[in-house]
């Protein structure tokens, strides 16, 4: 008995569900018979202490909190902007929207004990506010140029100047090698809080679609507008399943990445042909289709031309995805299994801004090592090596 772990039935249950993970699939993952997991929610047998520690680390949960008489008290849901019609958060989308509201909560309450000044962009305008009035005070707020980006990589920078004025981006796939992130199922999504806005960026998409989404959520925390997304890019069909506050967002990522003096300044047969349609959205950084959904609504180019180009571009893409596939096949006949560095991983995941400000406070002693490695994922003998990402 002495090994039994005496957790709240309730409680168990209550993390199960919150994780979006069936009784069969908890029980499969402890190798147990889902006949004895349901004791275990129903109060009629205890688990063991390792089988209960085993599951708070599948929920995503503290062991302790399995112990509480009664359930806690969660973080709110995100508001859900995404299109109508889109399919129910699974465990990925819980687990990252969970993680990132756990770090957003310590860097505020950091930040106010502090008494750091409110963000003034954060709330700065309405949904009542036109489009183009936020885009050009967000891309004077981050000091950014599109005409003429001073990276080669305009996400890089962009993500640069965002934390610069104190806008913690997270971006990451996955949870873990097994759990990843559908981002048809969510793209990204901000927390416009004046101490601490955070904004989550999937990074599964391209460099092109994590752009626009990202100045999306910016356009979310400069109305202050706190929720998630899942299609972002600018539409034409269906325009009525958005949420108004997604087309506004989606209004704004154009003004700011596309502006109308920048596009109506080239000559009008910079329009007329896939491979300057190409040129064009790889210099501002957006994909093809963005760019000529923006061009047919500016007037730059007719009807007739956009769907032409369009049609091309769907075949430029699906070549492009067919040579990566290849590539990705060519790599594994040769046995090259090398992937991305771990700890730049981390990095991006828990964001450049409050990787250093987690680590300051560890360094200066204001935090535990324990605290430390959890808000980081990232065990404390290997911090140096999460140090050197930030510097390259």
């Amino acid at each position: 008995m002495a090994n039994k772990a005496f957790i709240t039935p309730k409680v168990l249950k209550w993390a199960r569900e919150s994780a979006r993970i069936t009784e069969e699939t908890a029980a499969a993952k402890i190798s147990v018979k889902v006949e004895k997991y349901l004791e275990w929610e129903a109060g009629i047998s205890k688990p063991t202490i390792k089988q209960a520690q085993s599951l708070a680390k599948i929920f995503k949960r503290p062991f302790a909190l399995f112990f509480l008489p009664e359930i806690p008290h969660d973080f709110q849901p995100l508001q859900d902007f995404r299109k109508s019609g889109s399919k129910k958060l699974t465990t990925s989308s819980i687990f990252i929207i969970r993680e990132i509201q756990q770090k957003q909560a310590w860097i505020r309450e950091i930040n106010e004990e502090n008494k750091e000044e409110k963000l003034s962009f954060v709330g700065r305008f309405t949904i009542n506010d036109t489009p183009q009035k936020v885009a050009k005070d967000i891309l004077s707020t981050l000091n950014i140029n599109p005409a003429g980006y001073l990276l080669e990589n305009p996400l890089k920078e962009w993500i640069t100047a965002a934390e610069k004025k104190g806008i913690y981006i997270s971006r990451t796939s996955f949870i873990h090698a097994r759990l990843k992130i559908d981002s048809d199922e969510l793209k990204g999504f901000a927390i416009a809080d004046p101490y601490a806005p955070f904004i989550f960026i999937n990074s599964e998409d391209w460099n092109a679609p994590q752009l626009f989404t990202l100045v999306h959520e910016i356009a979310h925390i400069w109305i202050a507008q706190t929720g998630i997304s899942n299609e972002v890019e600018p539409t034409l069909k269906n325009i009525n399943q958005f949420h108004p506050v997604e087309v506004f967002c989606n209004e704004v990522a154009a003004h700011a990445l596309m502006p109308h003096e920048i596009l109506v300044g080239n000559e009008t047969s910079a329009y007329q042909s896939s491979k300057d349609i190409f040129k064009i959205a790889n210099q501002l950084g957006v994909s093809t289709f963005a760019l000529l959904i923006r061009a047919l609504q500016l007037n730059l180019i007719s009807t007739q031309t956009y769907q032409k180009l369009k049609k091309q571009a769907d075949n430029d893409f699906a070549d492009y995805l067919l040579k990566e596939a290849d590539k990705k096949l060519l790599k594994k006949e040769k046995g090259i299994t090398s992937g991305p560095n771990y700890f730049l991983l981390q990095l991006n995941r828990n964001s450049r801004l409050f990787t250093q400000t987690v680590l300051d406070a560890f360094r200066g002693g204001f935090i535990e090592a324990t605290l430390a490695s959890t808000l980081l994922n990232v065990q404390v003998n290997k911090f140096n090596k999460l140090e050197s990402q930030l510097i390259k």
